[in-house]
């Protein structure tokens, strides 16, 4: 226990004393939008009015804004529930539009003799909500689609508006899939079958002379380029799919052997999504532009060249591992400059080039907003607190611990009285497990230990210093609160789970205030791992979300970012299923400036249950049986009987989320 004040530290310069308020000075909504880093991760789409309402923007070609917290208050009024995602619309034509304007450009500046083929691969979002809007969107573009699976082709085939629209197939196909895709060829209709494997090459070849129609395909070729990121297996020779340059060279020989070199009409490659490095990117389309030259030589007169996706958008502050460091137009440019280089020094055709991007086309549109239930601190003691009389030795200690805190000059200091903080508690805590402290003695010790870690951290943070020590700066991620909110990772944010995405996260609204408060974000799923704990920063090391007090007023989160797969990979964990949406609209005639076209209702207990097959007749029979036996034994009267049952009925209505008190 500390009686004599701690020598003055040689090391470590003097902290000045701490300002009488924390509150920040000049605090605005621009002040708002620079601690989110909402330019860097935005793009312009977003931002923060008068009011402190987080706003979209999502044309940049008007000055209509949308108040993402009107937006809420309207359709929950109109009985729909959160947690709910807002599906700005105009933003997937926005983005839709300047992917085939940045290509256009690109090639009016070059010179390029070819053209450009925009194409949605529908694995990043097949609602059909989305992919009619994008269709519609990129319908002056000639923009098509690209699928993978059984479902996703079914569903693809009809939407092809003529002959000329290209309809890719990548992925693994069966003989039923190779079959139905000879049809719609046979029809007209331009669906190319691309080759991941040598089997599917032979087995297409097999199909169609046993239909007695030439075939028409393209091949994925595994390059030697490959990009680095979470997804660099994409490419190189260990990726999952594509043929290797031998049986692309062998594939190519057979069927000019057979007089059907125009079979293959499209060469593809896929760097893998995300791609951060413009660099890695032009290397790879040099590659595949050097082997698409020499195949045309070789007498395939190849009409396509497919540089795949990988066209990134920035989800952090910086780029690092969650941004990329180009913009639209320049990947665009790298692609087109880099094919036109290479076909001019081998002197062959100009090809269509095509691109398969989705992330970059619709992960803007969709905003997550979610009710935050409650809050969560870590115990401690009030202003002005004093210790009784004959409180224990233990507690005095932690007690002096946390007033020196409040005085100390150096940060040589603070370390010291944290680290005997640390050991107080620690001396506590085997206290009580001999039998020595009890548990109310215990229980003041805990909330006096964070009183002081709170205590050494406010005054560190006051102070601001150059450099803390590594023990003192972790102090405020030990403290931050824990928000509970009414979502659940698995379900709508999978890839913070399994990649550790981290996705832009602001409150919609007390903007126009200073948060006061840190916090990690928990689901209310049954998972240590359902937390959000990982938050934009230029550093990659946020773990806590700055919010503001609860002031008895329903207080939302806008996760952003979450249009590219998190719709679609979500799990089922705890059975909490789909949450509810709407689809917004610019229209400069509204007084709000804007409209809600359509409300989606949250899958509901009767809907998520059948999934796993538990049905509502043979549960209810269930319940029914119990209440009859309970009111037979006179346990319960049958009205109360009849009552429970009804209320265990309409369960089955409800949506799989927590109701906000």
């Amino acid at each position: 226990m500390r009686t004599v004040p701690l020598p003055r530290s040689p090391l470590i310069d003097d902290l000045p004393t701490p300002p009488a308020s924390t509150e920040p000075e000049g605090w605005s909504t621009d002040a708002a939008e620079d601690l989110y880093h909402m330019a860097a991760w935005g793009e312009g789409y977003f931002g923060v009015n008068a009011a402190g309402h987080v706003v979209a923007r999502p044309d940049p070609r008007s000055d209509g804004e949308i108040d993402l917290a009107e937006v809420i208050e309207e359709v929950v009024a109109g009985g729909l529930r959160l947690p709910a995602v807002i599906r700005f619309q105009d933003l997937l034509d926005t983005r839709v539009r300047l992917l085939n304007e940045s290509f256009s450009a690109a090639i009016a500046e070059s010179g390029y003799r070819g053209s450009y083929t925009g194409v949605y691969p529908v694995k990043v979002n097949q609602l059909r909500e989305v992919v009619d809007e994008i269709v519609e969107a990129g319908r002056p573009y000639g923009f098509v689609i690209e699928c993978v699976s059984k479902a996703e082709l079914v569903a693809t085939l009809p939407r092809l508006e003529s002959d000329e629209t290209l309809c890719l197939v990548n992925g693994y196909k069966d003989e039923a899939m190779l079959r139905l895709i000879l049809t719609f060829q046979r029809l007209g209709r331009t669906v190319l079958p691309v080759v991941e494997k040598m089997t599917e090459f032979d087995q297409i070849l097999a199909l169609s002379a046993e239909a007695g129609q030439p075939a028409q395909l393209g091949i994925r070729v595994k390059l030697a380029s490959v990009a680095p990121g979470p997804w660099t297996k994409s490419g190189g020779s260990l990726s999952k799919f594509g043929v290797t340059l031998p049986e692309l060279v062998e594939a190519a020989d057979r069927l000019l052997a057979a007089g059907q070199g125009d079979v293959l009409r499209l060469l593809h490659f896929h760097l893998g999504s995300q791609i951060g490095d413009v660099a890695a990117l032009k290397a790879a389309v040099k590659e595949i532009t050097r082997i698409y030259a020499h195949l045309v030589k070789r007498g395939v007169p190849l009409e396509y060249l497919d540089v795949g996706g990988g066209l990134g958008i920035n989800y952090d502050a910086l780029p690092l591992g969650g941004g990329v460091d180009y913009s639209m137009q320049e990947y665009a440019n790298a692609i087109v400059y880099a094919v036109q280089e290479i076909c001019d020094a081998e002197g062959v055709p100009h090809p269509t080039i095509v691109s398969e991007n989705g992330r970059a086309v619709t992960a803007h549109h969709s905003v997550l907003v979610v009710d935050v239930l409650g809050m969560t601190s870590k115990p401690s003691v009030p202003d002005g607190f004093v210790l009784e009389a004959d409180t224990h030795p233990i507690a005095r200690e932690l007690d002096t611990l946390r007033r020196a805190a409040l005085e100390a000059p150096g940060l040589g200091e603070l370390l010291e009285i944290y680290h005997d903080a640390v050991e107080a508690r620690q001396k506590a805590e085997a206290l009580f497990q001999y039998g020595y402290l009890g548990l109310d003695p215990l229980a003041l010790a805990e909330r006096l230990y964070w009183a002081t870690c709170r205590a050494v951290h406010d005054r560190v943070s006051a102070a601001g210093p150059g450099w803390v020590p590594p023990e003192l700066d972790a102090l405020g991620d030990a403290l931050a609160d824990q928000m509970l909110c009414d979502f659940s990772v698995f379900q709508s944010l999978m890839d913070h789970w399994a990649l550790g995405q981290r996705f832009p996260i602001v409150p919609i609204a007390r903007l126009d205030e200073a948060p006061t408060q840190r916090t990690r974000l928990v689901d209310i799923t049954c998972d240590s791992d359902g937390e959000v704990s990982r938050f934009v920063s230029p550093h990659g090391k946020k773990k806590a979300l700055e919010v503001h007090a609860p002031d008895g007023q329903p207080y939302r989160l806008g996760l952003f970012l979450v249009g590219a797969y998190q719709d679609i990979l979500g799990d089922a964990h705890n059975l909490f299923g789909g949450v509810a949406e709407a689809h917004v609209y610019l229209d400069a005639t509204e007084p709000s400036g804007y409209f809600v076209e359509e409300t989606i209702p949250a899958t509901t207990v009767e809907e998520m249950l059948a999934r796993v097959q538990y049905f509502p007749s043979d549960l209810q029979t269930r319940v029914q049986s119990l209440l009859r036996e309970k009111a037979q034994a006179g346990v319960i009267r049958p009205k109360e009987a009849q009552a429970i049952l009804t209320a265990y009925r309409a369960f089955f209505a409800r949506t799989t989320y927590l109701d906000p008190a």
